[in-house]
């Protein structure tokens, strides 16, 4: 497959003088023993853009907004003697009760101000990222949890991810969001059960270039069957749209099974495909009030395949090369389209992406759901 470009010259991603600096880490400059300072799903990407971007791997580029930021933010703005002092006594069986609390936690951090300093940390980091383009970068804005002295808890899924998020106002709006978020009641709740103390968390935020899947297609990728354990097939699950619909279950998408002994020795052993109603697809809000929104997939498309055997035997190939260092592995799959070039191409939010051009060009990323 050919590679089809990326949006604009795309310059080398540089932060400057944040890249040394403990609010700001690129991807790039990220390895797995930074996952107290930014989380799991960040150091993953960091170590995706490391170690797969030579060996052929498209990983979007991006950085990480440290969890010493979220510290910081918390420390200046004063929360932290409201956020203890609100959440005193709670009983978590109380629901309505436990509603209120965390709302006015949420409400708090949503309503504060970062400080100035980290303000302009990320201003220049996102500006950097977006590069000559004069139209604002569109990012996924991803939180990441960080639990330094608690390597037991899962946090997974209580923390939110923002989609398009475009220019600096947004992206610094969202950023509280996200840290609010490490408050939702299922957060709170689950940390008070656990008897962990709510400031022993810390928040990491991802910021990642976006892909265009809304205009393809998007997915899951698994490098071991999770039903079985049989290590020697690459399971995939791609629907139209942004993966997020995949991840979370909202729809039935098509999957594909591929044989990894015989793919290796250059087979096209794609062992079973199924074609998913696919019933409505995950897409840029233009020109709307929303970041993204739902609408419905036109039935000649649901009955179609959204990924080309070729596209899916290269995202298993991909999927080869990620696993190797790691072992089995998720990873999500994204395909995408840059409407000025008619290019499709691949993305993805925390695994895998595929792509290809209005007539077959392939552009692969990938980076952590």
């Amino acid at each position: 497959m050919n590679q089809a470009k990326h949006r604009g010259n795309e310059p080398k991603f540089n932060i400057n003088s944040s890249s040394e600096h403990p609010f700001i880490k690129r991807f790039a400059d990220i390895t797995i023993a930074d996952i107290p300072l930014v989380g799991g799903k960040n150091a993953s990407l960091g170590e995706m853009v490391r170690e797969l971007t030579g060996k052929g791997v498209k990983v979007p580029d991006g950085f990480a907004i440290t969890a010493d930021a979220f510290r910081h933010f918390i420390h200046e703005a004063r929360l932290d003697e409201h956020i203890r002092t609100t959440l005193a006594d709670l009983d978590t069986h109380d629901t309505a009760n436990l509603s209120q609390r965390g709302h006015a936690v949420r409400q708090a951090i949503r309503s504060a101000t970062l400080p100035d300093d980290l303000q302009q940390l990320i201003a220049d980091a996102y500006r950097q990222l977006q590069g000559d383009s004069s139209v604002p970068l569109d990012v996924a804005v991803r939180s990441s949890a960080t639990a330094e002295d608690l390597p037991d808890a899962s946090f997974a899924g209580q923390q939110e991810t923002y989609l398009n998020v475009q220019g600096v106002a947004a992206l610094l709006d969202t950023c509280k969001r996200c840290f609010a978020s490490l408050f939702t009641d299922r957060a709170i709740s689950y940390r008070v059960d656990k008897g962990f103390d709510h400031f022993k968390v810390a928040l990491s935020i991802g910021v990642q270039r976006m892909v265009r899947s809304d205009l393809a297609c998007a997915g899951v990728m698994f490098t071991v069957d999770t039903e079985t354990g049989f290590r020697d097939a690459v399971l995939i699950s791609a629907s139209y749209g942004l993966g997020e619909n995949v991840v979370q279950g909202s729809v039935t998408p098509d999957e594909y099974v591929v044989f990894k002994t015989t793919l290796k020795s250059g087979h096209r052993p794609i062992l079973q495909k199924t074609v998913g109603s696919k019933e409505f697809k995950l897409v840029y809000d233009v020109g709307g009030g929303k970041m993204v929104k739902n609408i419905p997939v036109p039935p000649g498309d649901r009955a179609r395949f959204s990924l080309t055997d070729d596209e899916v035997l290269e995202l298993a190939r991909w999927g080869c090369i990620v696993a190797r260092p790691a072992g089995p592995n998720g990873l999500g799959v994204g395909q995408g389209r840059e409407h000025r070039r008619a290019v499709h191409r691949a993305s993805v939010t925390g695994d895998r992406t595929v792509s290809k051009e209005s007539r077959r060009a392939g552009v692969l990323s990938i980076g952590p759901t």
